[in-house]
């Protein structure tokens, strides 16, 4: 049992790719009440699948005989395979592309217990039902026939993972800027409320409403900044607006400094903000259909950051 050539083994993976992009696209796009391509890949392909269906195979082998044996096997080897899988990516892509971390007896978010008992019967129906009749299909398909439609597939698949694995990381390095943008502002911001503090101090607080302002900078220096871009940009509009309305009815030697450092300021927020609008603009569909392609995808370093590119994409494909 379970006795294939290598050429078999690759057309397995394929085809359970497909099934599995089949299945989890259907539920996912019935759910969401609209058509979605699921998965890493742009074509109808989902490689964890395949390489489940491949792996409890494999693990299956040596208990063929013995049910009990083959669903342990299936739930150590899959919840394995799903553990390695899904912190690789996190590793190299900074994005969970699914996460447990909601569910009861989860580990790290990548896997829990309630997909491991599932996966032990996933084997079962695979061994027992699924691969039996596959293969009498397969089988029917001359040699020769089934090396070519297995080459072109892996041509296919090859190309369509190497530009996957590239818009991955194109997408990787748009959350990296996007944080480093986001170290600036908030460096921008603080030093724009140390600013209205010395302002404030010169100008002694006669102003109620300057002197509730000055008390909600000191709440937000401590409490933190809104990791927001757009919630930043607005706050640092409004200070630069603040201490530029001061100077002109308050002119005088002493905020010479302060006008300085102002115009120096405003100028970094512009560049920064024009480079924010670069790269969060993600112009590229490869990046955007990664995103569609994988809705409840997350990221642990770069929460906001993503939250903010998936609002984008999608308010952008609803209108």
């Amino acid at each position: 049992m379970f006795q294939y050539s290598m050429i078999q083994w690759l057309f397995f993976f394929y085809l359970y790719c497909f099934l599995g992009w089949c299945f989890e696209s259907t539920y996912v796009s019935i759910r969401k009440r609209q058509l979605t391509n699921r998965g890493f890949l742009r074509g109808p392909f989902l490689p964890i699948y395949g390489s489940g269906a491949i792996m409890m195979l494999i693990v299956s082998m040596p208990f063929q005989d013995n049910i009990v044996l083959t669903y342990l096997a299936g739930c150590v080897g899959a919840t394995a395979l799903e553990y390695v899988t899904g912190v690789t990516m996190e590793t190299l892509f900074k994005v969970r592309y699914w996460d447990y971390s909601d569910q009861k007896f989860n580990f790290q978010g990548h896997i829990c217990l309630g997909s491991t008992i599932a996966w032990g019967f996933f084997t079962i129906l695979m061994t027992e039902v699924i691969q039996v009749r596959v293969e009498k299909i397969v089988f029917l398909i001359p040699g020769q026939v089934l090396t070519w439609i297995t080459l072109i597939l892996t041509a296919g698949i090859g190309a369509d993972m190497a530009l996957s694995f590239k818009a991955a990381f194109d997408l990787r390095d748009v959350l990296i800027k996007m944080e480093q943008v986001k170290e600036e502002m908030a460096r921008i911001q603080k030093r724009l409320d140390v600013i209205i503090a010395v302002v404030g101090e010169e100008m002694g607080q006669r102003k109620e409403g300057f002197a509730e302002n000055i008390a909600g900078i000191k709440s937000e220096i401590k409490t933190g900044i809104s990791g927001n871009l757009s919630d930043m940009t607005t706050a640092i509009e409004e200070k630069l607006s603040t201490i530029r309305n001061y100077m002109q009815t308050k002119p005088g030697a002493a905020l010479e400094n302060v006008k300085e450092e102002w115009y120096e300021l405003k100028e970094k927020y512009t560049v920064t903000s024009e480079h924010a609008k670069r790269i969060g603009s993600l112009k590229d569909f490869f990046q955007r259909d990664m995103i569609r392609s994988n809705p409840s995808m997350t990221s642990t370093r770069f929460k906001s950051s993503l939250e903010e590119l998936k609002t984008k994409v999608f308010n952008r494909k609803q209108k």
